[in-house]
């Protein structure tokens, strides 16, 4: 396998089926525990599966957005070395289940999710909150901006689209601490999609609003989810910005140990995914971006969608795994 080189031809394209199969196997460990209530199960198991697939990937692997520190997690934690050792360098995201709780509510959208990039090309997110506001592709640059009101983005983007502001409408997590937010949107006059969990997929979402009915993401969640967001937009198009929002010392401390000595500043879409990146999603509950796993006597079935910013390709991916037990242990 070739490595990732300095000559801009980016990651050898075997990695795409490659990154598919690490989220299928993650996807299928965490849909074997769906509805059951128990999140951190879920979560295990979908980090057990990808960390075995990925250990007979052919990368030089280094995990920059993972489960925690080393002390925190003892699989796929930040720093750790993953893959074969053989083959190019790179830096990889991961969300083994992005959605814990709507996996163990057998809710829809949970995902499994992965990145990966040539060496350097991942911002180092450490796990904190991130305001983020995004869109999809055919925006002139700085149609939305982190800096301007709700409603000051909400109108840009409706002129920018040649309809009223009455037809756009945003995702936004459902949480307490967006309540302002929500009556600043709702006051504008837009409608809002209110999810309960997984914001990289509502990022996604604004890629294709005639199928979706998704506008813009708007509100705080997860950094780390902010960059695997940003791999998938490098993909497809689309704009995202962040800001770290760090709630005590310690967290703007962890940021400036991971290279990021400015807490309040704005990171673009670029800042947070550059170079090559490839972006792989698997569905474990039926969701509006891909069917979850189905299980049917010994074999599983599932959609995967896997994306690649050199080439600005997208594949959707309908697998069946025959003899799942064995294939993929429990």
């Amino acid at each position: 396998m070739a490595n990732a080189s300095a000559g801009g031809t980016g990651l050898d394209r075997v990695l795409v089926l490659e990154v598919a199969r690490v989220t299928e196997a993650a996807a299928i460990a965490a849909a074997r525990l769906r509805g059951r209530g128990n999140e951190k199960a879920a979560d295990k198991a979908a980090v057990d599966a990808m960390r075995r697939e990925l250990a007979r990937v052919s990368i030089k692997g280094r995990v920059v957005i993972g489960e925690g520190e080393m002390d925190e997690a003892p699989m796929l934690y930040i720093g750790e070395e993953v893959g074969t050792g053989e083959g190019p360098e790179v830096d990889i995201a991961v969300d083994p289940l992005e959605g814990t709780t709507i996996c163990a509510k057998a809710m829809p959208n949970a995902l499994a999710v992965l990145a990966i990039s040539e060496r350097g090309g991942l911002l180092h997110a450490p796990d904190m909150y991130m305001d983020k506001i995004a869109v999809g592709p055919g925006y002139p640059p700085g149609i939305v901006d982190l800096d301007r009101s709700p409603a000051d983005n909400l109108k840009a983007l409706a002129e920018a689209k040649g309809v009223p502001i009455g037809q756009i409408t945003a995702c936004i997590l459902d949480r307490a601490r967006h309540a302002e937010l929500i009556k600043a949107v709702r006051g504008a006059g837009a409608a809002i999609r209110l999810i309960p969990d997984g914001d990289i997929a509502g990022v996604i979402w604004t890629t294709d609003p005639r199928e979706t009915g998704i506008d813009i993401y708007m509100g705080s969640g997860g950094a780390p989810e902010g960059v695997l967001a940003a791999a998938a937009l490098r993909c497809i198009g689309g704009q995202i910005q962040g800001r770290l929002l760090a709630a005590n010392a310690e967290e703007r401390d962890r940021a400036a140990s991971m290279g990021i000595t400015d807490i309040n500043r704005k990171f673009l879409l670029e800042d947070m995914a550059s170079s090559d990146v490839i972006f792989a999603a698997t569905g474990v509950t039926d969701g509006s971006l891909l069917d979850g796993v189905h299980f049917h006597d010994s074999a599983a079935e599932t959609e995967t969608v896997v994306m690649r910013s050199l080439t600005r390709t997208v594949r959707r991916i309908r697998t069946t795994v025959q003899d799942v037990a064995t294939r993929f242990p429990a």
